[in-house]
C-alpha cells in the first residue's frame, strides 16, 4: 500500500485535515472524471488512483496504518520486510491497528451511513448565455433514494432486524496466529454487509436495494460570468447512498463556446474593431457591438492601427462587479481603388510629409545611419 504516496496523489500535506483531504479529492475527481474524458485511459487511471488514495486517507483506521507504513517501510511484505507479515499480509500490524482503533466510537464504523457518489455532467453554453446568465435544464439518470422504504431496502422501511452475527455493529472479530503472536482482526460482517441489520422482507419497489433508477431533471440558474471549467454543485442530487446515508452531489461543469468577435478574460471583454483609413486619419464615430446592444464610440483623429481603447463598464456584469471593454483598432487599407481615388491619394501624399510620425522618423533615421539615404525622399 505504501508503494504509492497517497498524500502526493491528492496534493496535500501529511498533516492535512479531513476537510483538506475531502476538498482535494473532490477537485481531482471533477478534473479526471471519466464523463469529462471519454476514452482517455490516462484520465481513467488517474481517477482510479485518486479514489484509491481518498479511500485510505478518509478512513481514520486505514490512514493510521498507512502512516505507520510510510514511517516504517521495512515492515512491508516482500524484499526487506517480514515475508508477507506486513500490513497487507496475513494479519500483521494492520490488524493490530484495526483492533486498536475499533475500540473507539463503539466499533461499528462500517455500519455508519456513507455518502453516495457524486455525478458529473458537462453543459455547453453559448458565449452570450455564459456572459449574461441564463437558465438551463439538466437531464440525467441516477440512483434515487427509494421513497417507499426511505432507502433502507426493507418493506415500509421497518421490515428488518438486528444482524445476529455482528449484533448490529457491522463488524466481526477474527483471531489469527502470526509471527508476533495471536492478533484480533476486525472485518466487515459478511452476513449483513456491514449495515448491522438484516432485511426480513424486501421493499417491493426497490427490491431491497434502497434506490431506484430514475431520470432526474434539474433546473439551473446560471449566474452571469460563467466560464469554461467553472461549475455548479447541487447538493443531494447525486447517487443515493448505501446504507441509507446522504445522497451524493450533482456537479455541472460548463464549457463555453467561442464568439465570432468577442473574447473575454474574467469580467473584461476584448474586441478587434476594423475602421477605414479616413476614419483613423480624420477621426469619427463608429458603432461598437455590446453584450446587449451596440453603442457609439468616438475614434480620435490620427488613430494608429493597433491602438487599444478602454471603455469602462461595457464588460460583463457579475456578482463580483462590472468589467470593461478593450477595443483594438485595426486600420483597413482598401485592396482596390479607382483611377480617381488613386489620383486623389497621390495628391494627398504629395502634400503631406509622412515623416512626421514617430515610427517613420525612427525608421528613416535607422536607414540613413546604415545606408546614408532617406527612404521617404520623393
Amino acid at each position: 500500500m505504501a508503494d504509492k504516496n497517497y498524500y502526493e496523489i491528492l496534493g496535500v500535506d501529511r498533516k492535512a485535515s479531513d476537510a483538506d483531504i475531502k476538498a482535494a479529492y473532490r477537485k481531482l475527481v471533477k478534473q479526471y472524471h471519466p464523463d469529462l474524458h471519454p476514452g482517455d485511459a490516462n484520465a481513467a487511471a488517474k481517477f482510479k488512483e485518486v479514489n484509491e488514495a481518498h479511500e485510505t486517507l478518509s478512513d481514520p483506521q486505514k490512514r493510521a496504518a498507512y502512516d505507520y507504513e510510510l514511517e516504517h517501510p521495512g515492515m512491508r511484505g516482500g524484499a526487506g520486510g517480514f515475508g508477507g507479515a506486513g500490513f497487507s499480509g496475513f494479519g500483521g500490524f494492520g490488524d493490530i491497528f484495526n483492533e486498536f482503533f475499533s475500540g473507539f466510537g463503539g466499533g461499528s464504523a462500517n455500519a455508519a451511513p456513507r455518502q453516495g457518489e457524486d455525478i458529473t455532467r458537462e453543459v455547453v453554453l453559448s458565449f452570450l448565455d455564459a456572459a449574461k446568465g441564463c437558465t438551463k435544464e439538466v437531464r440525467y439518470v441516477r440512483n434515487e433514494p427509494c421513497k417507499t422504504c426511505g432507502g433502507t431496502g426493507a418493506k415500509n422501511g421497518t421490515a428488518f432486524k438486528t444482524c445476529d452475527k455482528c449484533k448490529g455493529t457491522g463488524q466481526v472479530r477474527y483471531a489469527q496466529d502470526t509471527l508476533f503472536g495471536r492478533t484480533i482482526r476486525m472485518a466487515v460482517c459478511d452476513a449483513c454487509g456491514g449495515t448491522g441489520k438484516k432485511i426480513t422482507e424486501m421493499c417491493p419497489d426497490c427490491k431491497g436495494k434502497g434506490y431506484t433508477r430514475k431520470e432526474t431533471v434539474v433546473t439551473l440558474n446560471i449566474p452571469a460570468g460563467a466560464d469554461t471549467n467553472s461549475y455548479i454543485r447541487k447538493k443531494g442530487y447525486g447517487h443515493a447512498a448505501p446504507n441509507g446515508g446522504e445522497a451524493g452531489d450533482l456537479i455541472v461543469v460548463f464549457r463555453v463556446e467561442p464568439h465570432k468577435f468577442f473574447k473575454r478574460k474574467d469580467k473584461d471583454l476584448y474586441i478587434d474593431l476594423p475602421v477605414s483609413f479616413s476614419t483613423a486619419a480624420l477621426g469619427g464615430k463608429v458603432l461598437v457591438p455590446g453584450l446587449d446592444e451596440p453603442f457609439e464610440y468616438l475614434i480620435p483623429e490620427g488613430t494608429q492601427s493597433g491602438t487599444v481603447f478602454c471603455v469602462r463598464g461595457k464588460g460583463l456584469k457579475t456578482r463580483l462587479g462590472t468589467g470593461n471593454m478593450y477595443i483594438t483598432v485595426s486600420v483597413e487599407v482598401p485592396a482596390k481603388l479607382t483611377r480617381e481615388q488613386k489620383s486623389a491619394l497621390q495628391e494627398f501624399d504629395a502634400g503631406v510629409d509622412m515623416r512626421q510620425t514617430a515610427k517613420m522618423r525612427a525608421f528613416r533615421d535607422n536607414v540613413q545611419a546604415m545606408y546614408g539615404v532617406d527612404p521617404y525622399k520623393k
